[in-house]
């Protein structure tokens, strides 16, 4: 795997999850790639992740559709940049498909899954482009909902 410039991050700009996790990186990976896999874990409960839709090749999209407690759903696009098969997803909500730029692009996420032992090492960042988009990720719960979210995929592929 090549090392890229978001392989490091700045601790001004991105958020980090890091974590040893006791699932194979297979099941990892594809909890983050198949859509009807990702609609049970990605979103913190209580909230739920209504529709997945994942052109998985750069350029492609990435598509969400996360719903409230209450109901409202909120819909998320963005572009797929890059995928290392079973090992790498970067994608972001600042492009649309086919690289093309969009308005109220927030973040980049890169997560790199790794084998650790008998599980397997996942590094989810979320990279930002200034220090008020960081600190509003920070505040909006990341650590905490990124990790639950973790929690939830590492419960379903147990059942795998």
């Amino acid at each position: 795997m090549t090392d890229r410039a978001y392989d490091q991050a700045d601790p001004k700009l991105d958020l980090v999850l890091e974590r040893v996790v006791d699932v194979p990186p297979r099941l990892v990976w594809r909890a983050w790639t198949e859509p009807e896999l990702m609609k049970q874990w990605f979103t913190p409960a209580p909230w739920t992740t209504v529709h997945v839709d994942i052109d998985l090749r750069a350029g492609g999209h990435f598509r969400f559709i996360m719903r409230s407690p209450e109901g409202k759903d909120s819909d998320h696009t963005g572009c797929v940049l890059e995928v290392v098969e079973g090992r790498r997803l970067v994608w972001t909500d600042a492009l649309g498909p086919g690289y093309r730029p969009r308005e109220g692009g927030f973040m980049t996420a890169v997560v790199t899954i790794e084998p650790s032992g008998n599980g397997t090492k996942y590094v989810a960042r979320a990279l930002h482009k200034d220090e008020n988009d960081r600190k509003k990720h920070e505040d909006m719960g990341f650590h905490l909902g990124w990790g639950k979210a973790l929690d939830q995929l590492v419960a379903l592929a147990k059942k795998m």
